[in-house]
């Protein structure tokens, strides 16, 4: 075991994700190394465009600039599929891991593809504009999160990728004021319209009701996706769902309490308390014992097809 890599990803996981650092201790020992592993490619991949470092410190980052840092990462994504000796130790972890749970390349393009969306500044003219960013930028990671869990069922990955969306969804949410004042914006246009808003506009104090309201809309088209992915927790072995049910609530009660909070929601980041997420991880663990007992039910019609 290459323990240093290990220590790498476990400390970019606990610093850029407390909500799935959580969940990711009810891994077994052997689940849990990749899962981190993989979280540190995608978390490094992510700093490396914004030329921050765990989401923090960003300089101003020019287009030419962010695309040359993304050619570099298409480029390490290649060579370490390839068996190519990788120096940086995110890039050592994503190897191990995508070459040992025999993740298909495509995947970590799309991924990629959900940063290249950002460096080209792509215009979100409706929901399924938004949902397509959601995918490269999280269904995916579930895909490749649920490949290393041993999935390979096409219809489990189906809800793997859902909860990928659910998540993201909900990150928008909680983020709408953040990400506006860093010039980007996921909401659809269309939304926005309806709403008498622009891009440029959403950061004003005087517009928070109506965020309050997109953020609902968004909360709300997440439900679907979240229902979807506890469906597919049969799928998976029992450790796994106990992690995966937990990381749900996890992230579904961020969503529920950006949706309470109204116009205030946006004076603080949104999260959850230790004490929260003990009594989620409690019930993340009763969801997975009785999901061994529940029946297969169909994928709703009408939830966003990922492509195959």
């Amino acid at each position: 075991m290459n323990q240093p890599l290990l220590n790498h990803a476990t400390q970019t996981m606990a610093a850029g994700s407390k909500s799935f650092a959580t969940a990711s201790k009810l891994f077994d020992a052997s689940t849990r190394r990749s899962a981190l592993m993989l979280y540190a490619w995608c978390r490094h991949c992510d700093d490396v465009i914004d030329g921050q470092e765990l989401g923090f410190a960003a300089p101003v980052v020019s287009i030419s600039d962010a695309e040359q840092r993304l050619a570099k990462l298409q480029s390490q994504t290649r060579q370490a599929y390839a068996g190519a000796p990788m120096d940086e130790p995110a890039f050592a972890a994503f190897q191990e891991v995508v070459l040992a749970h025999d993740i298909p390349q495509q995947q970590a393009f799309d991924h990629l593809e959900g940063y290249a969306m950002d460096v080209r500044d792509e215009a979100y003219l409706n929901f399924d504009d938004t949902l397509r960013y959601c995918y490269h930028v999280a269904g995916v990671v579930g895909l490749m999160m649920a490949r290393v869990m041993g999935v390979r069922d096409e219809a489990v990955l189906d809800r793997a990728c859902d909860l990928g969306l659910a998540f993201q969804l909900t990150n928008i949410a909680r983020d709408i004021v953040e990400d506006a004042q860093a010039g980007r914006c996921y909401l659809p246009a269309d939304w926005l319209a309806e709403e008498g808003l622009t891009p440029a506009t959403l950061a004003d104090e005087a517009n928070r009701p109506a965020l309050a309201r997109l953020a609902t809309r968004l909360i709300n088209a997440a439900e679907p996706y979240y229902d979807s992915a506890r469906a597919g927790l049969p799928g998976l072995p029992l450790r796994c769902a106990w992690a995966i049910a937990t990381a749900r609530g996890v992230y579904r009660e961020i969503g529920i309490k950006v949706q309470r909070a109204g116009s205030d929601a946006w004076q603080r980041r949104q999260g959850t308390s230790k004490m929260e997420k003990l009594g989620l991880l409690i019930s993340g663990a009763g969801m997975a014992v009785t999901s061994r007992v529940r029946s297969p039910t169909p994928r709703p019609a009408g939830l966003w097809q990922r492509p195959r």
